[in-house]
């Protein structure tokens, strides 16, 4: 993955290209330091993976904002993915996604008022919600999901390097997520 995109960096720099959103990853060559190696830590890449999510969120902000849509925060839309297609409970919610009780519980009331997420009492246990996306919510995904899985009319298509890097990254992480979970064990 470093050599891709070192390589790409590389080029960029002799065609004169300034422009890091013509490189796959820039971000990933600056590890080498003089020495051409640099010691990452866990704390690294904690810190990392929190700015590359605050970066998600804002380019979630600018999909809404070119889709007219401003009744949702990109923090919302988030909750509106992991809840998808499936009916959960509010428990089910937050133990998929990682939330806190009362952040959950604050966007889920905005996303009933603004008719994203259709709350209602569970069969089995009245005192339990059952969440589901409505109407509105699916094309909102489907919109956001359209801009992320295939090309938008005019884009260009993307690069081999980068989806196979953005694979290798998901594989990564989703091992280092495991690595950590088993650490709290």
């Amino acid at each position: 993955m470093r050599s891709t995109a070192r390589k790409a960096a590389q080029a960029a720099e002799l065609a004169g290209d300034s422009d890091a959103s013509q490189t796959a990853f820039p971000a990933v060559a600056s590890l080498d330091g003089p020495a051409g190696v640099t010691q990452v830590t866990p704390l690294d890449i904690g810190r990392l993976i929190e700015r590359a999510h605050r970066r998600f969120l804002d380019v979630l902000r600018a999909e809404l904002t070119r889709l007219g849509v401003d009744d949702i925060s990109p923090s919302q839309v988030m909750l509106l993915f992991n809840i998808g297609n499936d009916e959960l409970s509010v428990r089910d919610l937050l133990e998929r996604g990682h939330y806190l009780g009362s952040n959950a519980s604050y966007n889920l009331k905005q996303l009933v008022d603004a008719e994203y997420v259709h709350r209602a009492a569970s069969q089995r246990d009245r005192r339990s919600a059952r969440l589901r996306l409505t109407t509105k919510a699916q094309g909102l995904c489907d919109a956001i999901r359209a801009t992320h899985d295939g090309r938008p009319a005019g884009s260009q298509p993307a690069q081999d390097d980068e989806s196979d890097e953005l694979t290798i990254a998901y594989g990564v992480l989703r091992r280092l997520e495991l690595h950590w979970t088993g650490a709290l064990r």
